[in-house]
């Protein structure tokens, strides 16, 4: 019997991240194509020759990501990338290997620990 391979778990579980983060820009764009095609065919029932012509784009931006979401889509892609190269579960600071416990909980982590930790210090000149 073969053992599960975690990379694939891991995969699964990136790819399953991103679409949590893109459903609800997908429902919203949705939302308000329905909105703007009911707005339309109303506009044309009454009015004809006044229908607003249809424009293709995001619109007013309503549906625009967070930079949240941003920053959490490029993290997940960084991931996937790694996963491809074969680099995934290493440290882009150190090379160290990431514990699997790690992994587990941030399967987008790019860092270990204590580097995660570095990174996040403020420089000397700046704390109090």
């Amino acid at each position: 019997m073969t053992q599960p391979d975690p990379t694939q778990d891991h995969r699964q579980r990136l790819l399953a991240q991103r679409a949590a983060v893109l459903a609800p820009l997908s429902a919203q764009r949705a939302e308000r194509k329905r909105a703007d095609l009911a707005h339309t065919a109303d506009a044309h029932v009454d009015r004809p020759e006044d229908a607003p012509a249809p424009v293709a784009g995001d619109g007013d931006g309503e549906s625009a990501l967070t930079e949240r979401e941003t920053a959490a889509l490029g993290d997940i892609a960084a991931a996937l990338e790694r996963l491809d190269l074969g680099t995934y579960g290493q440290c882009t600071d150190c090379g160290g290997a990431l514990s699997s416990v790690r992994l587990q909980a941030l399967p987008e982590a790019a860092r270990c620990i204590a580097c995660q930790e570095r990174a996040e210090q403020l420089p000397p000149f700046v704390r109090a």
